[in-house]
């Protein structure tokens, strides 16, 4: 009962004298003081780095705008992550931490765990060599891993690309094997005309050769005069007469339909309708006709 006494009369003395208060208040402030240092450089680094980039696009050197917004979101999340990690290590020292044994420690740990995390190693080196071979960056519209939409961020594990209808689809960069890029090049518009059979073809393609003649000033995005190419199929009730334009990247489809919104228009207004399938009946008298004529045309 005594040792008991002695131990909390111990413990009242130690809590009543300043030092364990100082020390802790000390420890709240440093602590303090490192988040608030940490956020406060995270902060000015990306107002530089945005600066850096904008004193850039009137320096001798430029880089594209979509590769802009790739490597300057990149640069912001690399040092927010190390910044972040240099703080959590000083906050265990201010609790008395050993950071070398840690540190050692996760080494080994992080070498083992190396061994069953391959797909997260693939997924950092895949990530490095897309941002580094520029194969596609943020604003791009491409088709990758089964996803097609718009490129929203490129990061060192993963990529988001938002479709079309708004979803938001978070990528491994390891499943990114194959990309169609429609941002890159500018596209190509390809329109197939539907023209019945009793349209003359020289007249048809008259007419569609004046509507080509006035989409490039109609439409900014379409770059030159739509090209005839000429009768592509022979069908059953039509046959099919093959446009196409050279239009800015990402727009071939919005050319695709403007071209034959004004085709279909002109061409409807020409007295030229869209065919339409055609059945032919026979009478029962007819059939038997058909085929006591075949019978004697064998004869």
């Amino acid at each position: 009962m005594n040792f008991i006494n002695n131990q909390l009369d111990k413990l009242w003395d130690y809590l009543s004298s300043p030092e364990p208060w100082l020390a802790i208040l000390e420890g709240a402030i440093r602590i303090v003081l490192i988040i608030f240092v940490s956020w406060l450089v995270v902060r000015i680094v990306r107002k530089i780095v945005d600066k850096l980039f904008v004193q850039r696009q009137h320096g001798p050197i430029r880089i594209p705008k979509r590769r802009e917004d790739t490597l300057k979101k990149l640069i912001k999340s690399v040092v927010a992550y190390v910044v972040y990690f240099m703080a959590i290590v000083m906050v265990l020292q201010v609790f008395n931490f050993q950071i070398g044994p840690l540190l050692a420690g996760a080494g080994v740990a992080g070498l083992a765990i190396g061994f069953g995390a391959q797909n997260l190693v693939r997924d950092i080196i895949s990530g490095f060599f897309i941002i580094f071979e520029d194969q596609f960056s943020v604003g791009d519209y491409v088709s990758t891993a089964g996803i097609e939409g718009t490129v929203e961020e490129i990061g060192l594990r993963t990529s988001k690309i938002v479709s079309w209808t708004g979803e938001l689809n978070i990528v491994p960069n390891g499943n990114i094997t194959q990309v169609i890029n429609y941002s890159s090049r500018n596209g190509l518009a390809v329109v197939d005309v539907n023209v019945p059979y009793e349209s003359d073809v020289a007249q048809v393609e008259q007419i569609i050769q004046e509507v080509a003649e006035t989409l490039p000033d109609k439409y900014e995005f379409i770059l030159s005069v739509p090209e005839i190419i000429g009768v592509q199929n022979l069908d059953v009730s039509h046959f099919v007469v093959r446009v196409i334009a050279e239009t800015e990247p990402v727009f071939k489809w919005a050319g695709e339909r403007n071209i034959r919104k004004e085709i279909q228009d002109k061409l409807y207004k020409s007295g030229i309708k869209i065919p339409s399938p055609r059945i032919v009946t026979y009478s029962e008298e007819e059939v038997e006709k058909l085929t006591r004529d075949r019978q004697q045309n064998h004869r």
